[in-house]
Parts: C-alpha cells; structure tokens; sequence
C-alpha cells in the first residue's frame, strides 16, 4: 500500500525534497520582508513560532548571492539530474 504513493508525497521524505522547501521558504520570506504591510504583520515577532519567518528572512536577505546559488544548482540537480 505505502508502494502506491505518487511521487509528490515521496518527496516530503527525501534529502532534496527537505532541501528545497528550505531554500523555498527562505526566498518567500525574505520577498515578503520587502512588502511594507506584510513585513508588519508576518515578520514583526522575532521570538517563537512567528520568529522563524523573520530569521528565514534575514538569512535570504543578508545571504542572498549564496541563497539564489543554492537554488540555481537545486533547479538544476530537479531538472537534470533527478
């Protein structure tokens, strides 16, 4: 039963999978960082549960030329590669 599972679940469970929703939700953060209305609302709270948007933001924004590498090779690896 857990052989017919399509490929999408799959990749919840996988390395690269772990990886690019990492790398994805580091580039959603820091592009909603840049929103006035939703950097107040979303990115306020530094501590917590909430905190962990902020701190995905400040790692796309401060390492944002290693951020955009890591995806291109990710992008890369999905398309050619997988």
């Amino acid at each position: 039963m857990l052989h017919d599972v399509g490929l999408s679940s799959s990749a919840v469970y996988s390395f690269d999978g772990i990886l690019v929703f990492g790398l994805l939700f580091i580039c959603t953060c820091a592009y909603l960082k840049k929103v006035p209305r939703l950097n107040s609302w979303l990115l306020s709270e530094k501590k917590g549960v909430w905190g962990v948007f902020y701190k995905a933001a400040i790692i796309g924004t401060r390492l944002h030329i290693p951020v955009a590498i890591s995806c291109l090779i990710m992008a890369f690896y999905i398309i050619f590669l997988k």
